[in-house]
Order: structure tokens, then sequence, then C-alpha cells
């Protein structure tokens, strides 16, 4: 089955995942159809280690034809992003920025390290030892919260203003920043790069600050262009331009096609959207968009669910798979509850932010995507029971349903309760 009938397929399945979600458990979409897709592959794996062997390996064969890393890393990561820079309030993200800027920053790196560190001491006592590097690149993949997730789950459940703005802020840019840190580990790793601070410094620079700039240099061209023309078609095309050509341009010029499309459409949402589109061209870009958006991510969902069938598990790594899912939450709780002890210096908060920040701190397709990158053959352990790549997507799989499932289906009550605290322009 080629690719294209195969993505096809798929999201039909999706989409009748989700129409039948609306008549029966009546949940977030995009966790009813990661748990519709849950149920297959475990139904599946069933079937295929008893009656119907055949089964399982056919389904293998078809999701392999998507290369889920390139589909998601090369592919629709630019439209999700653009979708949901396009979203953001600028004059309410400024009120933000330096918490923003802090969580972004300071909070990836204290997570990975965090988890790098508690990771190496687990593998040890699990007697499957683990270089720091390679910790660290697990750290990295998985201390970003998933742009797509969070946005997909958390927003549409009306978190207080001063949390939302943060939850949206935080999410788009440390996904950015996130996969520039997994990159620069990765190129130490196993690509041979010098190791010396001002190596891995240029690395993170080219990446980070040229996606920055090419996103804004793009937004600039694409609000010339669609400011030029009253077309309301031609107007839509250019937007998709950015996350198709501006996005293949960022990735094949070395700089972060990531942070590059939320520059691009925080610009397009904030600047062109008022100057460039008539007030009818304004509806069809959010309709538009939204469609885009909500079908790309039934379609992710859909993948991230159905991965179960291409990871391979090792019983002799199931301690470190249990364990890894509190060890990154503790390190979430670490990367917010340290800015919030200065933060709380020069603002008030909700008493919930930090607990809605963590909780809500979800993982989704990307950190799955950098785990199936890593270079299969790295064996570990005295007698190389459990490849380095296996142990790592065991552990990824496992925290982002974690995340998806659990977390996305429990933060309710907790926003709930952080808008019962709300009364106009006054936080406790």
């Amino acid at each position: 089955m080629s690719v294209y009938y195969t993505l096809c397929i798929l999201a039909a399945m999706a989409i009748t995942i989700a129409f039948v979600n609306q008549y029966i458990t009546r949940i977030q979409t995009t966790i009813a159809i990661t748990s519709g897709a849950l149920a297959i592959s475990i139904l599946m794996l069933i079937l295929g280690k008893t009656t119907w062997p055949e089964l399982q390996l056919h389904a293998v064969a078809t999701l392999e034809t998507v290369d889920f890393g390139d589909f998601l890393l090369k592919g629709i990561l630019g439209f999700l992003l653009f979708a949901g820079g396009l979203g953001i309030n600028l004059s309410a993200l400024k009120t933000q920025k330096w918490e923003i800027t802090t969580l972004v920053a300071l909070g990836v790196l204290l997570s990975t390290l965090v988890v790098a560190a508690g990771l190496w001491l687990l593998a040890f006592i699990a007697a499957i030892p683990l270089p720091f590097v390679y910790c660290l690149l697990f750290g990295a993949l998985i201390s970003p919260t998933d742009p797509i997730a969070v946005l997909a789950i958390v927003k549409k459940l009306g978190a207080p203003e001063q949390i939302a703005i943060q939850v949206e802020g935080e999410s788009l840019f440390n996904d950015g920043i996130g996969l520039v840190v997994f990159l620069t580990i990765f190129a130490v790793a196993f690509n041979g790069h010098e190791t010396s601070m001002g190596s891995v410094l240029a690395l993170f620079t080219h990446e980070a600050i040229g996606g920055i700039l090419f996103g804004g240099l793009l937004g600039l061209m694409s609000h010339i262009m669609i400011s030029a023309t009253d077309d309301g078609s031609m107007e839509l095309l250019m937007t998709l331009c950015i996350p198709t050509a501006g996005f293949a341009i960022a990735n094949m010029l070395g700089v972060s096609g990531a942070l590059a499309m939320v520059v691009a459409g925080i610009m397009i949402g904030n600047w062109t959207r008022h100057t460039g589109f008539s007030e009818q061209s304004q509806k069809y870009l959010d309709h538009f968009w939204h469609l885009m958006d909500e079908f790309l991510n039934a379609l992710l969902f859909l993948l991230i669910g159905l991965a179960m069938l291409l990871v391979q598990f090792h019983w002799q790594a199931w301690i470190l798979v249990l364990l890894s899912i509190p060890l990154v939450l503790a390190a979430r709780f670490v990367s917010v509850a340290v800015p919030y002890l200065g933060f709380r210096r020069f603002r008030s908060y909700n008493k919930y932010s930090v607990r809605i920040l963590t909780w809500g701190g979800l993982r989704g397709g990307l950190s799955l995507a950098m785990a199936l990158s890593i270079p299969a053959g790295i064996k570990l352990g005295a007698s190389g029971q459990v490849e380095l790549r296996d142990l790592i997507l065991m552990m990824t799989y496992a925290i982002v349903i974690f995340s998806i499932i659990v977390q996305g289906m429990t933060i309710t009550p907790m926003i709930n309760k952080a808008k019962a605290l709300e009364k106009p322009g006054v936080f406790g």
C-alpha cells in the first residue's frame, strides 16, 4: 500500500473514532482518538500472539510505510505550529513575556538536567548503565511540553487567562527550543561533533537564533505579498506557503523550522490579519486553519496510539519504564516551581498555577518522533540485552500515553478549581 493510501485510511479511522466519541464516551476528541488507537493496537497484539499472527505483521508493515519521524518533524509539524502561532494574542503574550521566556529557556534546561541525572542513577540501580550523554538525550526529548497536545487539550478547557497565556506561549516556544537542544546533544552523541562549550553553543545559536530570524523574514515577506492582493483565495494560498516551502527551506538551511513557524504565525495572526486581510478574509483564515489544525491533530493522535505496534518491549527495562513517569513529572515540577519562586516576588498568581503547568505539561508526538530518530544497534548492559533506541522509545511511549490519557483526562477538575478562584483583576 502506498504512503498516500495509508494516510487516507488512517485519516478515515481517526475521523470515525471522533464521530463515534460524540455519541458514546464524549471525552476530549484527541484523548478519544489516542485511546481508541491504543485499544486497536492492543487488540492487534493479542490477536497476533494468539489466533491471527499475520494481522500484527501486516499492521506493522503498513505503519512502517509512514516514517513517523519524518512525517512529523519534516512535515505536519510546520502546519501545526504555524496554526498555533496564528491563534496567539501578542498583546496578551507580552504581559507574560518574562515568565514565558524563563519557563522556556531555564525550564527546558533544568528539566533536561534533572531527568538526565535521575535516569543515570535509576539505570545504574537497574543494572542497565547508561552513559550520561544518552541520559541527557532522553532528558532533552522528553522535557519540552508538546504544543500540539497542550493546545489540543488544555487550551480548550478554558483555563484562567493568566495561566492559559503561559501554557500557550511556553508550549509553542519550548517546543522549538527543546528540539534545538535535542539536535545539539544528538550531534554530540552520534555525529562526532566536538564537545567543547563553544561548539555546542554555536550549534544551538545557529538553530535557535537562525530559526527566529528566518521566521521573522518569512513573516515579513508574507505580510508584504498578502497586503498587495485583494484576492481572498490568493491570501490563503500565501499563508499555506509558509508551513510548506517556508518550513522546508528552514530545515534545509539548518535553522529551527519549528521556531520559524511560531514566529511567522504570530506575525501573520497579529499584524497581517488586521492590515492585510479584509474582514471576510479574516473569517476564511480562521476557518481554514482551524479545520487544517483539527484534521492533522486527529491523524497525529491516531498515529500516537498505533505507534505501540512499532515499540519493541524488553522485560529487563520495565522497571526503568515505570519509574520514568514519576521522574519526568518530578522534573517538570522542579522546572516550573523554581522559576515561580522568583515570579512571586513581583506578581501574584493563581495558587493552582504551578500545579496546572506541571500536570498540564503534556508530551506527545514530538517526543516520539525524536525518540524514533535515535539510531538502532547501540547495545546496553553487560550482555547487551537492551538496545538504546528500544529503551528510550519504551520510556517515551509510556510517558506520552500517560500524559495524553491520564493527565489529559484528570486536569479538568484542577482547571475548574483555578477558575473558581478567579476574580476580575485579582489572582489568589
